[in-house]
């Protein structure tokens, strides 16, 4: 079907997936800890404008949660209906490690949640601010897992191959595996990066439309000193991760510079920019900086790095894709890092909140965490390729026994229930940011839920705050 054979339909179809699926949870988490340092800061400081924020955010938080739950369960089935081979063959490793995370994470974070999102006017301010905070360490369990679990599958250890089956022998070792330091560093930092832009477009919009109040202006300036302090650590992280992927899969290093093959003694070139063409086995069109990426890679000019040609060709990820979103990956994050250090000059003189030029950046910016996110995701689990289980298990021989035909009438399906049902959570969520944190001068703040304190608590229903239906503004700024 489309002209693809079943493997690549099933292996779109979880791209797919699992693309939507990302956004939600990394917004989770970086929102779940914000909301803690807000409640935190309005506890120590009585400042209402924190707590004012506090209330916006969890209704936003309420609506992503629950989107990111719902696409999660898809993640999980999938496993067993496109790809039983892989379960049947690694799922002594990956069912316990994703049972964990339910008994650990889900746990804690349902039991907190409805606390959290309407317990306001019910319980005391410690019990609920202590309730926020469960909720974001829940968020980070469940990182914790989820990234031990694809770790492991790139740097597998810990393990016994018993009648064709992966035998778990020592769980520490399965667990902490070579990549998953670097992974779940590399991951929460850049959830955490992602929330912080996503608040800082949305301050950015209001001031544009000329709304400037206190609330709106300590979004902004919040979320450009989380730009300024961890943008620079999240890019020392990604090198710690880069070392550590050139010593256990080289081959994926190799893909993602577009390197092909070494001359000599000559350090390797890093190539800017190129086309690498896998059938030709060259970088086409390339500029490239003499001996940078053996000093990048190997923080030495006496060291090459390995080459593609290196690897038999069935084993050489797809280049001309890595190659791309590796790149796309890491502008983003350079522009995350110049703009914490724009707004920070920006500071002098107040000057802020009242530069367009650099709120319509910061507007432009405001997606910029979530592609990268996915760019990087995309560089490692393609970078991975040919083997879903790296060294173990090929992804060809991973998958189910399904057809071309009903993996294709399947991914037609998931393409339109998600844009339609994840389209509207997404654009409802917008038109929440869209309404702005409202400034509450003395008044009673509502426990939570669409009217009375005693009405039903869904997790949804914290978000259920009307926005203004004759509103028809675009998140597009005015000149």
């Amino acid at each position: 079907m489309f002209g693809l054979e079943a493997l690549e339909l099933a292996r779109i179809q979880f791209a797919f997936t699992i693309s939507f699926h990302i956004i939600f949870p990394a917004i989770t988490i970086g929102l779940a800890s914000y909301l803690a340092v807000l409640e935190g800061l309005w506890l120590k400081t009585s400042n209402t404008v924190y707590r004012d924020l506090y209330h916006f955010w969890s209704k936003i938080f309420a609506v992503n949660f629950g989107m990111g739950v719902v696409s999660g369960l898809v993640m999980a089935y999938q496993f067993g209906t496109n790809w039983s081979a892989f379960s049947d063959f690694a799922g002594a490793v990956t069912g316990p490690l994703l049972t964990y995370e339910v008994l650990t994470a889900f746990f804690l974070e349902a039991g907190f949640l409805g606390v959290m999102l309407f317990g306001w006017n019910r319980v005391g301010p410690g019990l609920h601010f202590f309730s926020t905070v469960m909720v974001a360490i829940g968020t980070l369990i469940s990182t914790f897992w989820i990234l031990a679990s694809n770790s492991w599958m790139h740097t597998p250890q810990g393990f016994e191959i018993v009648d064709g089956r992966v035998i778990p022998v020592d769980w520490f070792a399965v667990v902490f595996n070579p990549s998953f330091p670097y992974r779940l560093a590399h991951m929460a930092t850049a959830a955490f990066l992602a929330t912080a832009f996503f608040v800082g477009a949305s301050a950015a919009w209001h001031l544009l439309r000329g709304r400037d109040n206190p609330a709106i202006r300590k979004m902004l300036s919040m979320s450009l000193w989380m730009a300024l302090i961890v943008a620079p650590v999240q890019a020392f992280i990604g090198d710690l991760h880069g070392l550590n992927t050139l010593k256990y899969q080289p081959a994926k290093i190799a893909a993602m510079e577009g390197h092909w093959e070494n001359v000599g003694d000559e350090p390797t070139p890093l190539i800017l920019f190129g086309w690498p063409d896998m059938q030709r086995e060259e970088t086409r069109f390339k500029v490239e900086i003499p001996g940078l990426a053996s000093l990048i890679l190997t923080h030495s000019l006496d060291k090459q790095v390995p080459a593609l040609k290196e690897f038999a060709p069935e084993d050489r990820p797809n280049s001309t894709v890595v190659f791309w979103t590796f790149r796309i990956m890491v502008a983003m994050g350079l522009l995350m890092i110049l703009v914490g250090i724009w707004g920070t000059w920006l500071r002098r003189g107040d000057r802020l909140y009242r530069s367009r030029a650099f709120l319509r950046v910061a507007l432009l910016m405001g997606p910029s965490g979530i592609i990268a996110i996915l760019a990087g995701w995309y560089t490692t689990e393609i970078g991975r390729q040919p083997w879903i289980v790296h060294g173990l298990m090929r992804t060809a021989d991973a998958a189910s026994g399904h057809s071309a035909t009903q993996l294709g009438i399947t991914l037609v399906l998931f393409v339109v229930v998600y844009f339609l049902l994840f389209g509207a959570g997404i654009g409802y969520m917008l038109r929440l940011v869209r309404k702005g944190p409202q400034i509450d001068e003395g008044k009673a703040v509502s426990a939570g839920g669409p009217g009375q304190p005693r009405t039903p608590a869904r997790p949804l229903s914290a978000a259920s705050e009307g926005v203004d239906e004759g509103e028809t503004d675009s998140l597009q700024p005015r000149n």
